[in-house]
């Protein structure tokens, strides 16, 4: 099955929202507009940005997808600090990261909240991007496939068939991780290839033939052209890279083929 990649920019927490315009605006003059036929590009800033992106996609007619970076799963009530999905869905936001592993191994978030946020997300209209990784101690211990498919099982928990086939995984090994280091792409093939079997063997080759598994872990131009020539990997979770609308660029158009 031909899957269309998706290459998604996490700001993490970088720019403000008159910085925020600025960057989406360059990304969008760096990139041709033919592009976007053959790739799925979503920006992720933080909470403070979004609305006056989501205006700017809205106003220019920009084709870039908006996201965000975290949601709680309750649609409301008294949790100091965090975000509804419900609001997220009504700044007309696309796609939502989930379990990132600063988000578990920083915050605390367990799989059982990272499926209950997947679920939420779903409900609210919009699609998860599930994170998955293994630390460099899990890495060196032989433990990368057994940590990463128990997080992606866990994470899927009575999710449907349809919804898996919709949704974005993505697998970004810790070590990796604003490290500098990346996965060689056939370490990252081999992951990814087997977190599609995983989901063929529960969901079936239809379903895993579907869902598409993005790369994160300090992805820079340079090494995106390898990646994307993978067979199971479908695009990439950019870090510090999609600050740069330049190189965000280049990262989108080699993606592109």
């Amino acid at each position: 099955m031909s899957r269309k990649p998706i290459i998604s920019g996490n700001w993490k927490m970088n720019l403000n929202h008159f910085e925020a315009i600025q960057t989406v605006q360059k990304l969008h003059y760096s990139l041709p507009k033919e592009v976007y036929r053959s790739v799925d590009v979503s920006v992720h800033p933080p909470f403070t940005d979004i609305r006056s992106v989501q205006t700017v996609i809205e106003s220019d007619e920009l084709e870039l997808l908006l996201g965000a970076q975290h949601c709680h799963f309750e649609e409301k009530g008294a949790f100091t600090g965090e975000i509804s999905p419900a609001f997220l869905a009504k700044l007309d936001v696309k796609l939502v990261v989930c379990g990132h592993s600063e988000r578990r191994d920083l915050f605390g978030e367990t799989d059982e909240m990272v499926n209950r946020k997947v679920k939420a997300i779903f409900k609210y209209g919009m699609t998860p991007i599930m994170c998955c990784g293994e630390s460099l101690e899990e890495r060196e211990a032989g433990e990368t496939e057994a940590k990463v498919l128990g997080q992606v099982a866990a994470g899927l928990e009575k999710v449907t068939a349809d919804q898996v086939a919709s949704m974005v995984i993505a697998y970004e090994p810790i070590w990796a991780i604003g490290t500098g280091k990346t996965a060689t792409a056939d370490d990252a093939q081999t992951v990814c290839k087997a977190i599609r079997d995983a989901i063929a063997a529960k969901y079936g080759a239809e379903t895993a033939g579907a869902v598409r598994i993005q790369y994160g872990g300090s992805v820079k131009a340079a090494t995106t052209a390898e990646l994307m020539e993978q067979p199971d990997i479908d695009g990439a979770l950019v870090g510090g890279a999609s600050l740069q609308p330049d190189e965000f660029a280049r990262i989108v158009q080699f993606s592109a083929g």
